[in-house]
């Protein structure tokens, strides 16, 4: 097939690009740097050096012999969208290109702005541009389980049947989002949903849990193919902190209770949901939902999980919470669509674990312990880490301060 990654210079997008393009699939890579530029305003960076793209891209095709199509620019620009795709002509586009963190979408109204606009108008670029260009490209969109919310009952995957004053009706499950970036994941899904209803195209809508993982068959060919291993308080996930901090010697940092649950998938899943869906696409005007992940842990049964795996001692400190969230929650979502396409789950477990204590401490050169605190806080309009600066776009200079080190939660 040919497919088309967008944000394929990011922390997923690139190895999966590279696993698409290992699999036998022509690929082609679309980026704009947004997400290098948000580590220049935030003064962070990977915990693992990232080559820039067109090193990446050189290497790859060395290492294997594989060519990996590139194209800079941004999906806001109307134009440029349509352009790559009258030029790659691709069978499926798989669009990771989104600021997704949400953190950075609660920092203040600029920053809130800034991740509904790049993320609701770049998606709908891109739907205007598939159903003028080629109806039958297939959209796979990674989404988030982060739309659910926690409800009381159990989630299903993207729909529920309704029963009402004696009617029936399969409805799309009701949304709860939990940040302005989970919101814009709502948007886009509803706009996606309207686009094959009314234009009769087709799409998947991967909700993906939080990934955890660096190392890829294909990442681990040569040091320059390496992705990104995030453990700031804005873009890094639970897991890659707790062993960033229990490297270091740092207490592991539980946001309340620790009682959160959410779905869980290793990054080498996220990349054979992403080509089971493409090569079993959805039908024309079919709008269809997949839950993408694998496990359902609790913070607190994750930070007991890095103690455990970790040879030294570690300490577990609990801090005031920075999100408006329940602690303790009922969770069980559905997620059987991938699984029945033949997904076979690589699980977490004590070896996963080490494998990323690994990896923190070969770079623990790198580690900046004033970029864990959380710095952002949901019951406030607007954050003292960022007062002086504004979100980055492709092409400009940061602005941002570097305050986080005098900032507590």
């Amino acid at each position: 097939m040919r497919i088309l990654v967008l944000g394929g210079d990011g922390y997923l997008g690139w190895p999966t690009a590279l696993h698409l393009s290992r699999a036998g699939h022509e690929v082609g890579v679309v980026d704009n740097f947004a997400r290098r530029q948000y580590d220049y305003e935030m003064g962070v960076d990977s915990l693992v050096p990232v080559c820039q793209l067109q090193q990446r891209v050189r290497v790859w095709e060395e290492v294997s012999g594989l060519r990996l199509a590139t194209f800079v620019g941004d999906l806001t620009d109307a134009t440029f969208v349509s352009r790559v795709l009258r030029e790659f002509r691709p069978d499926s586009v798989v669009h990771f290109a989104e600021q997704r963190s949400a953190p950075y979408s609660m920092i203040d109204r600029q920053h809130a702005v800034y991740t509904q606009v790049n993320n609701v108008v770049g998606t709908l670029n891109l739907l205007y541009a598939i159903a003028e260009i080629d109806p039958t490209i297939h959209l796979v969109k990674l989404g988030t389980m982060g739309e659910y919310g926690t409800p009381n009952i159990d989630i299903e995957e993207g729909f529920i049947e309704i029963t009402h004053r004696g009617r029936t009706d399969v409805l799309p499950y009701p949304k709860q989002p939990g940040s302005f970036y989970h919101l814009s994941k709502v948007h886009d899904s509803h706009n996606i949903m309207f686009a094959c209803r009314i234009w009769g195209l087709r799409s998947t809508d991967l909700n993906q849990g939080i990934v955890y993982g660096q190392e890829t068959p294909e990442t681990v060919l040569h040091p320059d193919l390496a992705t990104r291993f995030d453990y700031d308080g804005v873009f890094g996930t639970v897991l890659n902190r707790f062993c960033v901090q229990a490297v270091v010697g740092h207490p592991l940092t539980v946001y309340g209770s620790g009682g959160q649950t959410r779905g869980m998938l290793d990054i080498r899943d996220t990349l054979a949901c992403v080509e089971l869906a493409c090569t079993n696409p959805a039908e024309p005007g079919e709008y269809r939902v997949f839950n993408q992940f694998t496990e359902s842990f609790s913070v607190g049964q994750l930070a007991e999980m890095v103690v455990d795996a970790f040879p030294g001692r570690v300490e577990v400190e609990h801090l005031e919470p920075p999100r408006v969230e329940k602690q303790e929650h009922y969770y069980r979502a559905a997620h059987t669509k991938l699984l029945d396409l033949g997904l076979v789950p690589h699980l977490l477990n004590q070896s996963t674990i080490a494998s990323l204590l690994a990896v923190a401490d070969r770079h623990r050169d790198r580690v900046d312990p004033a970029a864990i605190a959380p710095t952002v806080q949901w019951r406030s309009t607007a954050s003292t880490l960022f007062t002086a600066g504004s979100p980055v776009s492709a092409g400009s200079r940061p602005t941002g301060t570097r305050e986080a080190e005098t900032s507590e939660a």
